[in-house]
């Protein structure tokens, strides 16, 4: 048995780079990948009958050349970072209706997707009932609003 495998080191090779490979779906940042590379280059080494030494040379050379090529290159095109606005945040730019009329330099309320906030106007003057508006900011539970 160990003689096979001494023979085939190219399936432990193999073995290796698919283990890394399932181990990467699970944490998704292009770390381990880089080691199922080398593994392949190592195991294309091992095919062409190099001896141990030349495969842990090939696989080091080619693990580290991927984190430093591979991994980059994927974490900019695989892993974009949206300035996406999540909870209240995301009202901002959004439009709504007076739904009770926000007395000047006071409050009101406006409804946006079903919500109710509290409201005051950018500029304290007063918006009537039923007013488009659009929301320009948020402090707290309140959104400053402006006429559409």
């Amino acid at each position: 048995m160990i003689e096979y495998f001494a023979s085939n080191v190219w399936q432990i090779w193999t073995i290796i780079a698919i283990l890394c490979l399932i181990l990467e779906l699970s944490s998704g940042d292009f770390f381990i990948i880089c080691f199922s590379i080398g593994a392949v280059f190592a195991a294309i080494a091992s095919g062409i009958g190099l001896n141990i030494y030349w495969q842990l040379a090939f696989f080091a050379l080619f693990t580290l050349i991927s984190i430093f090529t591979v991994r980059p290159l994927a974490l900019k095109y695989l892993h974009k970072k949206e300035d996406r606005p999540s909870n209240a945040d995301a009202l901002i730019g959004r439009e709504g209706t007076v739904s009770e009329s926000i007395e000047e330099n006071g409050y009101g309320r406006v409804a946006i997707d079903g919500d109710d906030w509290k409201a005051l106007s950018h500029d304290g003057s007063g918006i009537e009932k039923g007013t488009k508006v659009k929301v320009l900011s948020r402090e707290s539970i309140i959104i400053t609003v402006e006429r559409i």
